[in-house]
């Protein structure tokens, strides 16, 4: 046995270290990780009163329908019928609170509508795809797409719904 113990002096010194580090490591531990962790499960408790302390960004669609109904029915009839107003037209909580002071822009349907409809391979292959450039010949999306509702419509329900929405009505033979 003191053979054992005499030859055992290595492995005491790395039990020490190991315990030092433990030590060491569960000191910084509480100081570094907040108090309200793990109060539900593997998340920070006081998060919650901080997300709610912010202020509200975005308004939702029942919002937007109050004042925009003639939209609202063109859109859900739609391809975009699923799509947030909020998704385009950025977050209007601002808007909705005061519309005389906040008169959001029109998107800019050029850059816009890429963003979801650029030719990608890791789309779904039904989903709306096109090479911006090769299909519009840099023209906006909206000179021959009605963007509440895209589909190419030549007749005069679209010419009407254009007029109303104060979009210009686009040229017979338009791609």
């Amino acid at each position: 046995m003191k053979k054992l113990l005499q030859d055992a002096g290595h492995l005491i010194r790395v039990v020490v270290v190991f315990a030092v580090g433990l030590i060491l490591f569960l000191t910084v531990r509480s100081f570094a990780v907040p108090h309200s962790f793990g109060q539900y499960g593997h998340y920070r408790a006081d998060s919650l009163n901080e997300i709610a302390a912010r202020p509200i960004s975005f308004a939702g669609r029942d919002a937007c329908v109050m004042c925009h109904q003639e939209v609202y029915d063109l859109k859900k009839t739609g391809k975009h019928a699923n799509v947030a107003c909020e998704a385009c037209h950025g977050a209007l909580a601002a808007h909705v609170d005061d519309p005389e002071k906040l008169v959001p822009k029109r998107p800019d349907t050029a850059v816009l509508c890429v963003r979801c409809h650029e030719a990608n391979a890791a789309k779904p292959k039904n989903f709306p795809q096109v090479v911006s450039k090769d299909h519009s010949g840099g023209a906006a999306c909206n000179t021959c797409h009605q963007p509440h509702k895209p589909g190419i419509d030549t007749g005069e329900k679209a010419a009407a719904a254009d007029t109303q929405a104060g979009r210009p009505v686009p040229a017979k033979g338009g791609k």
